[in-house]
């Protein structure tokens, strides 16, 4: 059985106009959501054992973040450059990839494309998947490799203004 969190990062600030979308970072409410998103996973008992993000700066920040929360050493987050702008099937090929020995796994990037990935490989039927939105899906599965699309059931759907 695997483990898959499908996080989209948290709320970005624009009030800096002259980076770049890659270089955006979070805005305050960011910077409140995703610890707050932290501590409901730790209040259900989730334990991370691997974590890949996107290296745009705000889904890295919301990565560590997040990775801090739940007790997971923030220098194994690892960063993908794929995953910066991915679409469903590049995403897919990146879950089949993670590390074997890892039974839960995070990974952390942008819309459309974290959607998608929920959609595809468990049903997720929602209009949007809001800034630090958390997916929880499991496979019965012994390898990520053998991750399909449709193989996934989805166990939760976890968003900050659903706590506010």
């Amino acid at each position: 059985m695997k483990t898959l969190f499908i996080v989209r990062h948290a709320k970005s600030s624009w009030k800096h106009e002259f980076l770049s979308d890659f270089e955006r970072p979070l805005n305050k409410r960011g910077h409140n959501d995703a610890p707050m998103m932290a501590q409901i996973l730790r209040d259900r008992g989730v334990s991370v054992d691997y974590i890949r993000s996107s290296p745009a700066n705000r889904a890295l920040t919301t990565a560590r973040l997040l990775a801090d929360g739940v007790g997971y050493a923030l220098d194994h987050v690892e960063t993908d450059e794929n995953m910066y702008g991915a679409v469903d099937r590049q995403l897919q090929q990146i879950v089949r990839a993670l590390p074997q020995d890892a039974q839960t796994a995070m990974v952390v990037g942008h819309n459309p494309g974290m959607m998608m990935l929920a959609e595809s490989l468990a049903g997720f039927d929602e209009d949007n998947l809001p800034t630090c939105g958390i997916v929880c899906v499991t496979f019965d599965v012994d390898a990520w490799a053998d991750v399909k699309e449709g193989s996934g059931a989805l166990r939760y759907f976890e968003y900050p203004k659903k706590h506010y």
